[in-house]
C-alpha cells in the first residue's frame, strides 16, 4: 500500500511540474564543411586503345576494363623481351632496349629459356637538393605522398612523366613489380643499383646456388654470400627454377627498413610448357594481361594481390631526413628503432582506397574462374576476406597442396612473406559465390581498413562482375557518393564523412564560433527557409491557451495550501494502516 501511495504522490508531482522547468542544454548549430575540389574518378588521360583485347607483335593481350591499364607496349615487351619486339612497339614504351631480352630455345619447345631482366633501384617521394618538394611524386591516395625505395624495370627515359609534371613515369611505381620466369629457364637477374645506399637481391623460396658459376655469392645476403651492391655497382644473380610457384623477393640489406621501404616484389616461377611466353614483369601488379599456358588451362584470368604497410615515421621522416646519404643512414640505421614502429598506411598493389578502385579491381563473370597470387608484405599477419564468396586455397608458398588438401573459407590468415594461391570462383551456389554483384575484399586487421588512422582506406577494393561497371571501368555503386574519398580534405580529417548523409546534417560539426539564440530544449531549432509563418490568430490562440494554462496551475497551487492540514492528516492515516 504505501508503495503503490508513493508512487502516485511521485507521479503526480511528475505531472503537476512544469514541463519548462525541466533541465536543458543549448546547442550551436551544425556547421557547414566545404568538401573542397573533388578529382575525377577515372580521368580521361588514359587511352581507351589501352583497355581493349588487342595483339602487338604477335603477344596476345585481354582486355582490362580498369581506370588505369597497363601500357599494351609495355607488355608485349615484357612478353618477348625488348629485343624481340619492333622498334615502332619499343619507342612506346620507356624501356631501356636491354630491359628484358630473351634468348635460346634450349629444350626446342618454342619458347626462348635464356632470360635476362635488368632492374634499377628509384626512390619515390624523396628530396632532391635542387627542391623543397618531394621529386618523383607517387601518391597512394589523395595528397598522400611517403617515401618508398623499389626495384624498377631499366628506363631509358625521364623519371617523371615530363620536365613539368613530377609525376613519377608508370615504370616507377609501388610494389616491385612481379618476375615471371619459366620452370627451368636459366635467369640473369641483373641489379644495377642507381640509388644512393647499397643494396641486393635475395631469391626467397627461388630455386637457386648458394655459389654461381663462376664462384661468386649467389644469396644475396653480406653475412654469408656476396658483398652488398654499392651505389653505381652492379650484381648479376643466376638461378634456373626448378620447381613451379609463387615466390618472392627482397632486398636483405637492413632488411628491417628497405623491405617495408618497398624493396620486395612477387616472383612466380611458372610450369613448363611447349610455346609458353610468360608475361616476364607485371608492373604494379594486379591483372596479368598475358597469362601463362598453365593457367590458362584452368583459369579465365590472373591477379596479383601484393599487400605492404609503411610506417610514417620512416616513410615520411627519417627517409626525407636530409640530402646527405651518409646522414640518411645514420638516421634509419642508428637512431630508428623499428621495434617501436607502428603502420600508418596499408596498401594493395601501392595504392590505398580509393586509388585501389582504378588499379586493383578483380573481374569477374558467372561461371568463371580466376586465380589470385597473394603476397603478405606487411610487417604484420594479414587476414584476406573477399566478401560474397569463399575461395580456395591451392597452393602454400608455391607448394601445390594437392586437391585433397585444398581449403575453402572466407578468411584466410598469412603471415609476413607468405604467399597464398587462391581459386575464386563464379559459381552462384551459396558457398562458391553468393551471386554477382560488386564485394568488397580487404585486410580484416581493422587498422589496414584506415590510411593513416581514417578510415575506410586502406587495401579495400573490389571484385565487381561484368554487369555492375561502367565503360571507365568503375563500380556503379548502390551506397554513398565516393566523391569525399577523392579529395585532400578528408585524409586531412577536415571534413566529416557523414554530414551531408541527410538535409539536417545531423551528423556534422557544431558550429562553436557561430552567433545563435539559446534554445530551452536540448534540440536544436533549425530555421526551416520553405515552412511558412503562423497566422495572426493561431498565435492569439497560443497565447490565450498558455495564460489559461497558469490560472488553472495557481488555483490547483491554492487550493493544495488552503486544505493542506487536512491533506496531511488523511496521508498520515494511510501510511499508519
Amino acid at each position: 500500500m504505501r508503495k503503490n501511495l508513493l508512487t502516485f504522490i511521485g507521479g503526480a508531482t511528475l505531472l503537476l511540474m512544469h514541463p519548462w522547468s525541466q533541465a536543458a542544454s543549448d546547442l550551436p548549430p551544425t556547421a557547414k564543411v566545404e568538401m573542397g575540389p573533388v578529382e575525377e574518378v577515372c580521368s580521361d588521360f588514359t587511352s581507351p586503345e589501352w583497355r581493349k583485347e588487342q595483339v602487338i607483335d604477335g603477344v596476345q593481350i585481354q582486355a582490362s576494363r580498369l581506370c588505369n591499364p597497363d601500357n599494351p607496349s609495355d607488355i608485349a615487351a615484357f612478353v618477348k623481351g625488348t629485343n624481340g619486339i619492333s622498334m615502332k612497339t619499343l619507342m612506346e614504351t620507356q624501356l631501356a632496349a636491354d630491359a628484358v631480352t630473351m634468348s635460346d630455345d634450349v629444350d626446342g619447345d618454342g619458347d626462348p629459356d635464356k632470360i635476362i631482366i635488368k632492374l634499377e633501384v628509384a626512390e619515390l617521394n624523396g628530396h632532391s637538393p635542387d627542391m623543397k618538394d618531394p621529386t618523383t611524386t607517387f601518391d597512394i591516395a589523395p595528397g598522400i605522398q611517403p617515401t618508398f625505395w623499389v626495384f624498377a624495370p631499366k628506363t631509358r627515359d625521364m623519371s617523371t612523366l615530363s620536365i613539368y609534371e613530377p609525376i613519377a613515369n608508370p615504370l616507377l611505381r609501388v610494389p616491385s613489380p612481379v618476375i615471371r620466369v619459366e620452370q627451368d629457364d636459366v635467369v640473369w637477374l641483373v641489379l644495377e643499383n642507381t640509388h644512393y645506399l647499397p643494396h641486393s637481391i635475395h631469391l626467397h623460396g627461388i630455386d637457386h646456388p648458394f655459389m654461381d658459376h663462376v664462384g661468386v655469392g649467389n644469396d644475396g645476403v653480406a653475412q654469408t654470400s656476396n658483398m652488398d651492391t654499392m651505389p653505381g655497382k652492379s650484381k648479376t644473380y643466376v638461378i634456373k627454377p626448378r620447381q613451379p610457384g609463387t615466390m618472392y623477393y627482397h632486398c636483405h640489406v637492413q632488411p628491417h627498413t628497405h623491405i617495408p621501404m618497398g624493396l620486395q616484389g612477387i616472383f612466380v616461377v611458372e610450369e613448363n610448357r611447349p610455346n609458353n611466353w610468360p608475361q616476364t614483369l607485371n608492373v604494379g601488379a594486379g591483372q596479368v594481361r598475358h597469362p601463362s599456358v598453365a593457367v590458362l588451362e584452368k583459369y579465365a584470368r590472373e591477379y596479383d594481390l601484393h599487400y605492404q604497410s609503411a610506417d610514417k615515421e620512416l616513410h615520411e621522416l627519417v627517409a626525407r631526413s636530409a640530402n646527405d646519404p651518409r646522414l640518411i643512414a645514420k638516421h634509419m640505421n642508428m637512431e630508428y628503432d623499428t621495434t617501436d614502429a607502428t603502420d600508418d598506411y596499408f596498401m594493395l598493389n601501392g595504392r590505398s582506397f580509393p586509388y585501389t578502385l582504378r588499379e586493383s579491381l578483380i573481374e569477374m563473370k558467372q561461371d568463371e574462374k580466376v586465380k589470385l597470387r597473394v603476397l603478405n608484405g606487411h610487417t604484420e599477419s594479414l587476414a584476406l576476406h573477399i566478401h560474397g564468396h569463399k575461395p580456395t586455397v591451392t597452393h602454400y608458398d608455391g607448394v601445390d597442396n594437392g586437391p585433397s588438401s585444398y581449403i575453402q573459407r572466407d578468411v584466410h590468415a598469412m603471415v609476413p612473406a607468405q604467399r597464398l594461391d587462391l581459386e575464386l570462383s563464379g559459381v552462384d551456389d551459396g558457398l562458391h559465390s553468393f551471386g554477382q554483384g560488386i564485394w568488397m575484399f580487404h585486410d580484416h586487421v581493422e587498422k589496414a581498413f584506415t590510411t593513416n588512422g581514417v578510415g575506410e582506406g586502406g587495401d579495400i577494393s573490389l571484385v565487381v562482375y561484368d554487369g555492375f561497371l561502367d565503360e571507365k571501368g568503375i563500380p556503379k555503386s548502390h551506397g554513398m557518393s565516393l566523391a569525399p574519398y577523392f579529395t585532400k580534405g578528408l585524409w586531412k580529417r577536415n571534413y566529416p564523412i557523414w554530414q551531408d548523409y541527410d538535409e539536417w546534417r545531423s551528423l556534422g560539426l557544431p558550429d562553436l564560433k557561430a552567433e545563435y539564440q539559446p534554445s530551452k530544449v536540448a534540440v536544436q531549432t533549425v530555421q526551416q527557409q520553405w515552412a511558412p509563418e503562423k497566422p495572426v490568430a493561431e498565435q492569439e490562440s497560443s497565447a490565450f491557451g498558455k495564460l489559461l494554462f497558469g490560472l488553472i496551475l495557481g488555483l490547483l497551487s491554492y487550493v493544495l495550501i488552503i486544505n493542506r492540514q487536512t491533506i496531511y492528516e488523511r496521508v498520515r492515516k494511510l501510511l499508519n494502516k
